[in-house]
């Protein structure tokens, strides 16, 4: 284009010079007024007619037109000249622009962007496509290379650059922008100029650039890993397809004792003996990795490894980790483990651990029974959520209106970093404090402990004291407490009052021997006085309690009584026995009327029950024959008068055998005639006598006894006379109809035997008092008594050394269990 602009310049400047030479040969032949030729022709006749000064002006004339003649010739050889160059300039501007326009198009062919510099510090001019860096790409953030290249190579281009416009040296680099595009970078000086030319690589070199930059990633990785293998402790190799060592690490030649790693490769020193090899071996050819823990001889000590073989594209690659110090801690905790469940087992607090996934790894033996879960449940490793719920289910838990909410509160303690306490109050009345402490590594330790009893002791510890402190001042003897040093440390108002001492000389918490001064006014014996100040100020180890009675001025009697405290303190009591020493002669006196009295009552008994039983059984006799018709006939009026008479006289006369047995009982001179005997024999022998009310009350009788209970050593008669009056008052209280059952078991070491019935029962206020004498309660039924069955079969069960229990509710009937000794006791027995 600018070869161009000089060609017109040069045309216009050859026009210019034509036209004066032009204008002159016109002017010339205007003037003669003929063609050139014909005004040379005709030159010559006017040149001989001519004058000098004619001669000047043709010779004006002839000089212009030579002039004008020669300036034309130049003009038109200057002409063709210029028209050839002007030609030549347009085959040029044309090549120029056909060059420009191949450049422009093999620029096109891909995207790129060119900066030139025409001085070091001159505006660059930017040309090509400036979105090669991405949407919204300016010219100010090409020449930002922080912008979009990292720091690196931000720094390696724009040193680069520094030296191209410097010195003019060429580079050439790839870039990696921070956008992950690769770019190529090419500096160039062109010209006087520094040009810049970026573009984006695309295809395979971009996938060259990429391959050539992830394989040195990992040449980088490999010589990282390479190094970080090698300043291992533990040994580490590689193998090849067969199995031989090609690479190992120092510590793998220090382990099989060689200079360094390469003596050890190609001496092919293995570290694992034979039978390991091969089974690393069957791993290998299984493709397959090889874990196990192996022992071996590492630096000429026997050491415990664990091996880890894995197989590669061409061989495997090992380490084997040096784990004999971890065995013998891991042995140490496993007993030491073992030791702390052990002792866990034995605390009387209950233990639970949960992991960090909150389920249950551990729980100790006062757990198990504090709670009472199933053994399978508590194995199975349940969440803490999960036992919430089931302790839940089974009502062992203390009632929440919120359940939910109280079961996060709960949980909250494995996320929490402090330990956190609870109380918990159970249905059953128990107390528990809950103290759950998070585990370093996760999970919480749960401790219950069951503080119900130490509430209630100190409930009632300090109810005692406040008893006590009631009870001391409410107390008419007078009591003070005297401390090791001798000084009083307390008293009730009676022994101030007693001995006539002020509230204030008390409240100064006097010596013993103040004391002694000041009450020795009212007792002036000082034996007695004497015995008390050793008592108290004695030395501990031979202080004793003594009882002393003190004989006042005013005619007082006091029983003063002395008693060592464990905390080294003396207890001093002091009583008004006044009356009671007036009142003990009476007592006396009375006493021995009453025991008077006692043998009376007892032989009283005694003589009428003989006395009784004698014509009683002369009637029972007479009856009988009368019953018996043996002197004659009756008829049934007289028999059915025979008949009252024989069943009254039989009440009577078991009512004296009753009255003469417990009167027995009561003097001691009872004894057993124990014997081996068969327990079903004796339930028949007790219901033989018992045929007649059982048919008469219709009343149905049920005996469970198991056919191998076998025989027990008791007194028989006595244990028949137990069962005929259970059985008796059963039937009584039955109604027509019902069954009585009497059953018999061997439990452990006793003899149970237990009558029920399914009568009436008794009511809870008559139940406390029916064992009692002469207790006799109808309960609207027809049975009648005197009240002494349940007695004697109480002091019969007792004399052989057992125990009577009864269990009954109106309308659930009655069940009396009477529990022998399988042999009862000598003192028993005699």
């Amino acid at each position: 284009m600018q070869g161009a602009t000089r060609a017109g310049e040069r045309r216009g400047a050859h026009s210019s010079c034509a036209i004066p030479a032009l204008s002159s040969m016109g002017l010339a032949m205007s003037l003669a007024g003929l063609p050139a030729p014909a005004a040379a022709q005709g030159l010559a006749p006017l040149i001989s007619r001519a004058a000098p000064q004619d001669f000047a002006g043709l010779a004006l004339v002839l000089g212009l037109i030579a002039f004008a003649t020669t300036t034309a010739l130049v003009h038109l050889r200057e002409r063709r000249r210029w028209a050839r160059q002007e030609a030549l300039l347009a085959g040029e501007n044309e090549e120029l622009r056909a060059r420009a326009d191949r450049v422009a198009m093999l620029v096109a062919t891909e995207p790129q962007l060119l900066v030139s510099w025409h001085g070091r510090d001159a505006e660059p001019q930017i040309e090509g496509d400036v979105g090669i860096l991405g949407e919204g790409a300016s010219g100010r953030r090409v020449l930002a290379f922080g912008s979009w290249l990292p720091a690196a190579g931000a720094q390696a281009l724009e040193r680069a650059l520094e030296r191209l416009k410097e010195r003019g040296e060429r580079f050439q680099m790839n870039l990696r922008a921070t956008s992950g595009a690769y770019y190529e970078a090419e500096g160039r000086a062109i010209g006087g100029r520094a040009v810049l030319r970026l573009r984006e690589v695309t295809g395979d070199r971009l996938d060259l650039l990429r391959h050539r930059d992830a394989l040195a990633e990992a040449q980088a990785e490999r010589r990282a890993l390479a190094g970080v293998l090698d300043g291992l402790p533990e040994p580490a190799w590689r193998r090849d397809a067969e199995g031989r060592l090609i690479w190992v690490n120092r510590a793998y030649a220090k382990a099989v004792e060689a200079a360094d790693p390469a003596e050890a490769v190609s001496r092919g020193l293995e570290l694992l003996d034979a039978p390991t090899r091969k089974a690393m071996e069957r791993q290998r050819a299984a493709g397959a990795t090889y874990r196990d823990r192996v022992t071996a001889v590492v630096a000429g000590a026997r050491r415990v490894l664990d091996v880890t073989e894995t197989p590669s594209v061409d061989g495997t690659a090992g380490i084997a980790i040096d784990v004999s110090e971890l065995e013998a801690v891991r042995s140490d905790l496993e007993r030491q483990m073992a030791a702390h469940v052990r002792t866990l087992d034995q605390l009387p607090t209950a233990v639970a651990i949960f992991d960090a996934g909150q389920r249950l790894t551990f729980c100790n033996a006062a757990y198990r029974e504090l709670w009472q879960l199933d053994a399978t449940f508590l194995e199975a490793g349940p969440t803490d959520s999960e036992v919430l719920d089931e302790l839940r289910a089974r009502r062992r838990l203390p009632e929440q209106a919120d359940f939910r909410a109280w079961k996060a509160d709960v949980l909250a303690a494995h996320r929490s970093v402090e330990p956190q306490e609870h109380w918990w109050y159970l249905p059953d009345g128990r107390t528990l404090r809950v103290l759950a402490n998070p585990n370093p590594k996760g999970g919480v330790t749960y401790l219950f402990d069951d503080v119900s009893e130490r509430f209630n002791l100190e409930s009632r510890f300090n109810a005692l004291l406040s008893a006590q402190g009631e009870t001391l001042n409410s107390l008419r003897e007078g009591v003070a407490v005297f401390g090791s040093n001798g000084h009083l440390k307390l008293c009730n108002p009676a022994f101030g009052h007693l001995w006539q001492l002020s509230e204030d000389v008390l409240a100064d918490l006097p010596h013993i021997d103040d004391v002694i001064r000041l009450c020795g006014l009212l007792a002036p014996r000082q034996e007695a006085w004497d015995v008390i100040r050793g008592a108290v100020a004695g030395v501990h180890d031979t202080r004793t309690g003594f009882a002393a009675r003190m004989d006042r001025r005013d005619g007082t009697v006091i029983d003063c009584v002395t008693a060592p405290l464990p905390d080294g303190s003396t207890l001093l009591t002091f009583t008004d026995v006044t009356a009671s020493v007036e009142v003990e002669r009476a007592l006396k006196e009375r006493n021995q009327a009453l025991e008077q009295a006692s043998r009376l009552r007892e032989d009283f008994v005694h003589h009428v029950s003989y006395e009784l039983r004698s014509p009683l059984t002369n009637i029972i006799g007479f009856v009988q024959l009368l019953d018996a018709e043996t002197v004659g006939p009756l008829n049934d009026k007289q028999r059915e008068y025979a008949s009252h008479i024989t069943k009254s006289s039989a009440a009577l006369l078991a009512i004296i055998n009753d009255i003469l047995d417990l009167a027995t009982v009561d003097n001691g001179a009872i004894a057993l005639a124990c014997e081996e005997i068969d327990i079903r024999e004796t339930i028949d022998a007790a219901l033989t006598g018992l045929q007649d009310r059982l048919a008469e009350r219709d009343i149905g009788v049920v005996i469970d006894v198991p056919a191998d209970i076998g025989r027990f050593v008791a007194d028989a008669k006595r244990v028949r006379q137990v069962l005929f009056n259970l059985l008796s008052n059963a039937i009584g209280f039955s109604d027509p109809g019902q069954t009585v059952t009497v059953t018999a078991r061997r439990e452990g070491e006793e003899v149970v035997f237990t009558v029920s019935d399914t009568g009436r029962g008794i009511a809870p206020e008559v139940r406390a008092r029916v064992f009692d004498r002469f207790e006799s309660h109808t309960l609207g039924s027809g049975h009648r008594g005197v009240g002494l069955g349940l007695s004697i079969v109480r002091s019969f069960v007792e004399l052989h050394g057992g125990t009577v229990a009864l269990d009954s509710a109106p309308g659930r009937g009655t069940t009396v269990t009477c529990r022998f000794p399988r042999v009862p006791s000598r003192a028993a027995a005699e």
